[in-house]
């Protein structure tokens, strides 16, 4: 795998602006199993093992999303291991929670549901890097079936007991108008390795990881810049190690922020926050 300015990166925080705080809030930590560490009137931070994850801001004023629009997919909550996963979707089926896919990507398996209001939620675990199958510089994500019971029965020595220490957003996964510029955005402005490709979504990594990003015009194909304010997506923090990559990230369309921050904006209106962490 190619190094990359922004190799090698993680996701921070995703900021997504709802309705109902109180539900959306409620659901996370109920049916996802996040901690609630800060709350105010107006926002909640939750995560785990007091490492946020996600945050969620109200406005009431704000219109509803479509689904055809550009913004989130779905931010995938990466659990430590496979057990953790088939604790969590036994947890699922005693709570009748309803999903809405389940894959065997090869490079991991991944459960697939939404929240409260409409914004998609990816749960998976990781296979062992030694298991991806690669293809030079690419890695393999196909869509394969899962054996959900042996799932759940590798997960049954103990209960879900909400998300472990080490619970992460693995990667967020977004719908765009045109994957070329999508491309030419992730790749080649934000400088991340391209490292799979679906006929209408490519997905994006650094480090060598199987993707941090991806984009998608499954529903989405021509969208148009997002006007705001909306519900769902905010914000995507992506931390990096060397502050030093900021300043390849500095001028043209990147805005300055608070504490050295760099803001960006992909070309359908999706936020991006990059800061050294």
């Amino acid at each position: 795998m190619t190094d990359t300015p922004l190799s090698p990166l993680r996701i921070g925080r995703v900021v997504l602006t709802v309705h109902d705080l109180d539900g959306v809030a409620a659901f996370y930590q109920d049916a996802i199993g996040l901690d609630l560490l800060v709350r105010d009137g107006q926002a909640a931070t939750l995560g785990a093992g007091e490492v946020p994850l996600l945050e969620l801001r109200r406005d009431a004023a704000a219109r509803r999303h479509e689904p055809q629009e550009a913004g989130l997919f779905h931010t995938a909550v990466l659990l430590p291991d496979r057990t953790d996963l088939g604790r969590w979707l036994g947890r699922a089926a005693e709570r009748g929670l309803h999903l809405h896919g389940a894959a065997d990507h090869g490079v991991s398996e991944a459960l697939y549901l939404s929240d409260p209001e409409g914004n998609g939620i990816e749960i998976y675990a990781d296979r062992p890097r030694a298991a991806w199958t690669r293809r030079g510089d690419l890695i393999e994500i196909p869509n394969g079936p899962i054996d959900l019971p042996a799932l759940v029965a590798d997960g049954a020595d103990r209960p879900w007991r909400g998300a472990p220490a080490g619970t992460t957003v693995g990667h967020v996964h977004l719908q765009v108008g045109d994957i070329p510029r999508a491309e030419a955005f992730y790749r080649d402005r934000l400088g991340l390795a391209l490292t799979w490709r679906y006929e209408k979504a490519s997905f994006y990594g650094s480090g060598g990881y199987h993707h941090h990003l991806a984009t998608n015009v499954w529903n989405s194909r021509g969208a148009p810049v997002r006007q705001g304010p909306a519900t769902g997506l905010a914000e995507v923090e992506l931390l990096v190690r060397d502050a030093a990559v900021l300043d390849a990230l500095r001028g043209g369309d990147a805005a300055a922020a608070g504490h050295g921050d760099v803001l960006l904006q992909d070309p359908w209106g999706t936020a991006l926050r990059v800061t050294a962490g």
